[in-house]
């Protein structure tokens, strides 16, 4: 395509979207709003980010030595919010901050491979109702809501509803009512991955069963010496009551999940081993989690950040951008979108980010604005269980951030992505080598790391102030420099970027079609500031990147 007919149908794009920016039209005099499908996610460890509170660091005698990596290492709640106090993720251009599980564990560690592990990753789940002391109290969970939203930022908790943590001589495993142990998952149809266990030690909820329950014995054990039976009964004697819903196994998770969200605040759920559970589990997860959204908000008219509904991301395993909205298990395909989801995790972007800039974005903005123009993807380039980073020897860093963070669709970043934490880590088995403590020495001594840091910064502050990049429109106005624009509207407001990629350092002339003549634009990478002549500008920096907005 010629620059000609690629400046046509940008002209096109922009009179569609209120005409072409001006400093009386673009609406950058208010603040961006917060869109879930151009958001900036970190994702973290809650125990391998930030030691905040070295006192809860031992908890249930959990003193096994334990294989490399698979024990508790002191991260905490109160690690996260004090980094948040700090600005770190305001400065990493985060608006969401996505936690693994933070209940409380089983006691005791199972012995796989070389040694002890414990449940230090929260997907061992021992009591929904209840936080895990190694990973704080829920006065450290209120004080991380409040302080995570005073900066602008939503939290996300992982919800696992599909198994209970393992059985060890700690921790017996539930009743057969609520749980079953066998067979394990073989994937051959949708049912056997569904009425089936993870693995041969990990309990499967009967989230299909309809028979009701009465809660598990142990559960109902450890309330009482607790002190808190009654007050834990009554509480979903009500919740049934207002619901209907029969006292079977899935709605008593969904109730206890739900308390997160009417007591705490928090915006939305990472929803776990998704496909693993029938997707009516999560239609009635989503209705009752917009139920109690609600009801907090209503309960807190002083501290509701704005009008978006709850959020729900589904890890359905190996679920792809290319497949549209369909996962198929062989005999069955289920679009998730229908039950309640609002985006999913996509396994393939780290396959399609091995191309060029503009195959990629142009692919991403053309599926997101046609057959996804209702839902979203999360995109990643690591992840705590993807033994196949975009990245594992760390070696392709910045083009990890340019691709991921200026692509169209809600951005991941796995902590220490952006500081180069190490994935292979000498004498780990597994995703173990993926989980390492956060490298905050070398964030704060190693000129090299901060370099990398600051690219990371620059491109998620960018993204974050402008919900076009992840949102928008992409179109490309140049091949050569490659150079590109990205346009989103939504009721009143109007955002408009353009950004050039692999250019010479120094001086360079820059087309920017689409910004008025005369206009101010401000490189958001380097700080300087030029004039629209002709449609192009005119920079002379040191980077070969460039991200242009309008300045006020």
């Amino acid at each position: 395509m010629k620059l000609q007919t690629k400046l046509i149908s940008l002209l096109t794009l922009l009179l569609a979207l209120g005409g072409c920016v001006n400093a009386d039209k673009q609406a950058k005099t208010n603040e961006a709003p917060f869109i879930w499908d151009g958001a900036n996610v970190y994702f973290l460890l809650t125990d391998r980010f930030n030691n905040g509170d070295q006192s809860n660091d031992v908890n249930f005698d959990r003193t096994k030595e334990t294989a490399k990596l698979r024990g508790f290492e002191g991260g905490d709640i109160k690690g996260v919010t004090q980094k948040i106090k700090e600005g770190y993720f305001n400065n990493l251009g985060i608006n969401a901050i996505w936690m693994t599980p933070i209940t409380e564990q089983i006691h005791g560690a199972i012995d796989e491979g070389t040694g002890a592990t414990y449940g230090f990753h929260g997907y061992w789940a021992k009591d929904w109702t209840a936080l895990d002391p190694n990973f704080g109290t829920k006065a450290d969970l209120a004080e991380l809501v409040e302080t995570a939203h005073a900066h602008g930022i939503r939290i996300l908790l992982d919800g696992v509803i599909n198994h209970t943590g393992p059985a060890t001589e700690k921790d017996p495993a539930w009743e057969e009512s609520w749980v079953r142990t066998c067979p394990t998952c073989d994937y051959t149809s949708y049912k056997n991955t569904i009425e089936c266990t993870l693995t041969s030690n990990l309990p499967d909820v009967k989230t299909e069963s309809m028979e009701e329950v009465n809660i598990p014995s142990e559960l109902a054990k450890k309330w009482k010496a607790e002190g808190r039976y009654d007050d834990e009964m009554a509480e979903l004697d009500a919740f049934f009551a207002r619901t209907g819903y029969p006292r079977t196994p899935k709605y008593h998770l969904i109730k206890w999940m739900c308390d997160y969200i009417i007591e705490f605040g928090i915006d939305g759920y990472r929803g776990d081993t998704v496909k693993h559970t029938e997707e009516s589990v999560w239609a009635d997860l989503k209705k009752e989690c917009d139920y109690a959204f609600r009801t907090w908000k209503q309960n807190h008219p002083e501290k509701v950040l704005d009008d978006n509904d709850f959020y729900l991301v589904g890890e359905v395993y190996n679920f792809n951008i290319s497949a549209a909205k369909a996962f198929d298990f062989g005999d069955k395909q289920v679009n998730y979108y229908d039950y309640g989801f609002n985006s999913m995790i996509n396994f393939e972007f780290k396959y399609n980010a091995l191309v060029g800039y503009e195959d990629l974005f142009s692919r991403y903005s053309t599926i997101l604005n046609e057959e996804l123009k209702t839902a979203g993807v999360l995109n990643y380039m690591t992840s705590h269980d993807d033994g196949s980073p975009f990245d594992s020897s760390r070696s392709k860093t910045y083009e990890t951030a340019t691709k991921l963070l200026l692509c169209p669709g809600t951005s991941q970043v796995y902590y220490g992505d952006e500081s180069a934490r190490s994935l292979e880590i000498e004498g780990t088995e597994g995703d173990a080598t993926l989980r390492s403590f956060m490298n905050w020495e070398d964030i704060a001594k190693d000129a090299k790391t901060q370099a990398l840091l600051q690219h990371w910064q620059k491109l998620g502050q960018f993204r974050r102030n402008h919900p076009a990049v992840g949102a928008g429109v992409h179109q490309m106005i140049s091949e050569k420099p490659y150079v590109f624009a990205r346009s989103f509207a939504q009721e009143n407001y109007r955002d408009y970027v353009v950004v050039a990629l692999d250019l010479m350092k120094g001086k360079k002339e820059i087309p920017v079609a689409g910004f008025e003549d005369g206009i101010q634009l401000r490189d958001a990478y380097s700080g300087k500031t030029a004039k629209v002549i002709d449609s192009k500008i005119v920079l002379d920096t040191k980077f070969d990147i460039v991200l242009l907005e309008q300045t006020l």
